[in-house]
């Protein structure tokens, strides 16, 4: 293509796929598990694992230029092509799961507006309104990414310029409001029997924090549509320490102007029950008027990442060729069809199964987790090997510290996130098999060899174990 991202419009996709509506409710949605002294530890920990993840991206971005799609490429270099199936797939799935969220929460938003107690339009969003409004909304982000990326591009720029404003006003607004008695007041939770012990409620803010990560890795996947290599990397680092600056304030300025017990009990997007406590109801006007911008922007930026993931996987042979077909604007046409009419379809989902954008969101953060441990695995594979280090022992010594600290990161999420979401996950990574066998045909490859074999068997039966406590509710879906 002729035109390509510049690092602008790089930094703005990173930032408008991480800061989408988690941050909106991240003060109730912490508060509920962990009190302040929790908090603070959890986001060292959490900023600590996404700074070295990030940094662990731009190396990779830098040392294999020529590994398109990042996040999947990176696992199937490093541990062949069923590892590199999966990350895609499993990576595709939590696309298309977020934007479910998404456009699900727009009109739970917007319920702030238009329903009344006797009058319900779009309750939580997953009333048949909302649901239909909803599917109007994804099919009209889809028609605007078929115009191309790049157009999708600067108005990604554009809503991620306007999500900012009723954040920053936040920030301010609670940081005069601050008082340090309330923030320190059961400062460890050991007054709330509820909460646990310490390494219980950081647990479970860790758990909520990676939410409000997951699209760290935006512009690694859009790397081949970068005008320049290594802004690939900048815009990774700079969204991330932007995003992760927010963040921290949002959380911790709330604990010192409403106290644990209080913010755990507000209703959801807790920052506008906050602001409209400090400054009126103004406050809450506009935090659901910057929830509803921010989240379409999220919607847009993840709608080009959905497309661009097995557009990339069917250029490189990890998903069947058709997926790499483009129109004449050069957007990824096929892959964004079978993206947006899964949506619709997990949509369809969602009403009868009546699910929550909470819901959602604990089933996109599990599906995400393979992909981020392969490539901080992936790193560290690299820099134990030296492979493209060569007379570079520092960045070599470097690089593996980060590696080693991202791959422990992840597999702690792992175990943070619970048996259910993992039985989830392999009910969601399942289908793929059959993809992945069509597309080993479709290039020409052989099938499945031993190892592969027995992975797949056990993916199976844990996806058959988890399909029979979904259906006897032992693992709810809302």
């Amino acid at each position: 293509m002729d035109k390509k991202l510049g690092l602008g419009a790089l930094i703005s996709l990173v930032i408008g796929s991480m800061i989408g509506a988690g941050v909106f409710s991240l003060p109730q949605n912490i508060a509920a598990h962990a009190s302040a002294g929790a908090v603070a530890l959890g986001w060292t920990i959490t900023g600590l694992g996404m700074i070295c993840l990030a940094l662990v991206y731009q190396s990779l971005s830098l040392r294999r230029p020529d590994l398109d799609g990042g996040i999947f490429s990176y696992a199937r270099a490093g541990f062949g092509d069923f590892i590199g199936f999966n990350a895609a797939w499993g990576y595709w799935i939590c696309q298309l799961l977020a934007n479910v969220s998404y456009a699900v929460v727009v009109f739970s938003a917007l319920s702030y507006f238009f329903d009344t107690p006797d009058n319900v339009i779009f309750g939580d969003g997953n009333t048949p309104t909302a649901i239909v409004l909803a599917s109007l909304l994804i099919w009209s982000v889809h028609a605007l990414v078929l115009r191309g990326v790049q157009v999708a591009a600067l108005v990604n720029i554009v809503t991620t310029i306007a999500k900012m404003v009723p954040l920053i006003v936040f920030c301010v607004a609670v940081l005069l409001a601050f008082n340090l008695k309330t923030f320190t007041l059961d400062f460890w939770g050991h007054g709330n029997g509820e909460l646990g012990s310490v390494m219980d409620q950081i647990k479970s803010t860790m758990k909520v924090t990676l939410w409000v990560f997951i699209g760290i890795e935006g512009a690694v996947v859009v790397s081949a549509r970068a005008r320049h290599r290594k802004d690939v990397g900048r815009a990774t680092v700079l969204a991330l320490l932007g995003a992760l600056t927010l963040y921290v304030m949002v959380t911790l300025f709330s604990l010192g102007v409403m106290s644990q017990p209080e913010l755990a009990a507000l209703k959801n997007p807790s920052t506008a029950m906050i602001l409209e406590a400090v400054v009126g109801p103004w406050g809450a006007w506009l935090i659901n008027i910057g929830l509803v911008i921010s989240v379409m922007g999220a919607l847009l930026s993840w709608t080009v990442l959905a497309a661009e993931v097995p557009f990339i996987a069917g250029k490189t042979g990890v998903f069947p060729a058709w997926f790499a077909r483009e129109n004449k604007r050069g957007s990824p046409s096929v892959s964004l069809w079978c993206s947006t009419c899964l949506v619709q379809a997990f949509l369809i989902i969602i009403y009868f199964q009546n699910s929550t954008y909470l819901a959602l969101v604990n089933i996109t953060t599990a599906a995400a987790l393979v992909p981020y441990v392969f490539s901080g695995a992936y790193g560290l594979k690299l820099a134990l090997s030296g492979q493209t280090y060569e007379g570079q022992p520092y960045q070599r010594k470097r690089d593996l510290l980060l590696a080693l600290v991202a791959t422990f990161y992840g597999c702690w999420l792992v175990y943070a996130a619970g048996v259910e979401y993992l039985l989830l996950v392999a009910l969601l990574y399942s289908p793929g098999i059959l993809i992945y066998w069509k597309a080993r045909q479709h290039h020409g490859l052989r099938g499945l060899n031993r190892l592969e074999q027995g992975m797949t068997a056990a993916l199976l039966g844990f996806a058959v174990l988890a399909f029979y406590k979904v259906v006897d509710g032992t693992i709810p879906l809302n």
